[in-house]
């Protein structure tokens, strides 16, 4: 019996359904970013839901085709709806249309779901390692062994909720001091987590990572064979945040022309990895395709 899995993060929604031997029979992305012009307290924007819904409507069609009904779909949503005030409204209203019951989950259980998810496949060092989570609303950082998780904590970092916080120009290209106050804001909230030791490896989960490798490789296309277990360097993630820091909005797309949707992103996004890097005292992360779709599967039923 096949099982899926959605994934619904403040920018990108995902899909992974797998049969009973593991393998992937769907595996999909769409960026309709939820989250956008949420803030801190905010409301989900009405094009924003209908994005949404559209693509969720697209998921339950394709579970269908695969013989899962809508409400065996394993859905959960993540940081942007756990802040909008509207989310609840929302997702009654995605099950009345789609038949799929989504569940807002914390923090906590987001970094629990990402550890689960992120590490399998990859060659790993003995000892404790570190899974980063970079979304569009939060990043969730999770430490821990083999054998047990030693910490995990959700902060309050997210590409498009810093990106709407710090850059005021309508293009999005940053002014003068504008990086540099993002900077501080990342690194100050960065070394608010008491890392309860330092990892043998970092390990980057979700679109910022992947898209900012593919861009640093010059790969045309993601793909989880090229981009699964790379190796993402701290100076490559400097070069990132240097090239983006001065580009406007059609330079940002053709930078990101492997995923366009998420150009306008990056810049934070890139800061707040090396942000990792340097307090993780590592100088660079692997690359997981992997993350919460993966941990909802590996879970009990």
């Amino acid at each position: 019996m096949p099982r899926a899995a959605i994934d619904i993060g403040s920018n990108t929604l995902l899909l992974l359904i797998q049969d009973d031997a593991g393998v992937v029979l769907a595996d999909e992305a769409r960026i309709v970013g939820l989250g956008r012009g949420l803030g801190d307290r905010g409301l989900f924007l009405p094009d924003r839901m209908d994005a949404a819904l559209d693509a969720l409507r697209d998921f339950a069609e394709i579970a269908k085709q695969l013989g899962l009904a809508p409400w065996e779909v394993r859905a959960v949503a993540t940081s942007a709806a756990r802040r909008a005030l509207n989310a609840r409204t929302f997702f009654q209203r995605v099950e009345a249309e789609t038949g799929l019951r989504v569940r807002v989950i914390s923090g906590e259980d987001e970094a629990a779901l990402t550890w689960a998810g992120a590490l399998g496949g990859l060659v790993l060092p003995e000892g404790p390692i570190a899974v980063v989570d970079l979304g569009g609303g939060s990043t969730e950082i999770v430490v821990g062994t083999a054998e047990r998780v030693l910490a995990r904590q959700s902060l309050e970092l997210g590409t498009v909720r810093l990106t709407e916080a710090f850059f005021t120009a309508e293009d999005g290209r940053p002014r003068a001091g504008e990086v540099g106050r993002l900077r501080a804001h990342i690194e100050s909230a960065v070394a608010g987590f008491a890392w309860p030791v330092l990892p043998r490896a970092l390990v980057g989960v979700a679109g910022s990572a992947t898209t900012l490798y593919a861009i640093e490789a010059g790969l045309p296309a993601l793909t989880r064979d090229r981009v699964h277990g790379a190796r993402l360097s701290r100076a490559a993630l400097r070069r990132a945040v240097d090239r983006l820091a001065e580009a406007g909005p059609r330079e940002r797309r053709e930078i990101a022309a492997v995923a366009p949707e998420r150009a306008d992103y990056l810049l934070a996004g890139a800061i707040v990895l090396e942000a990792l890097c340097t307090r993780a005292n590592r100088d660079s992360l692997l690359v997981s395709d992997g993350g919460v779709r993966h941990g909802l599967l590996a879970a009990p039923a």
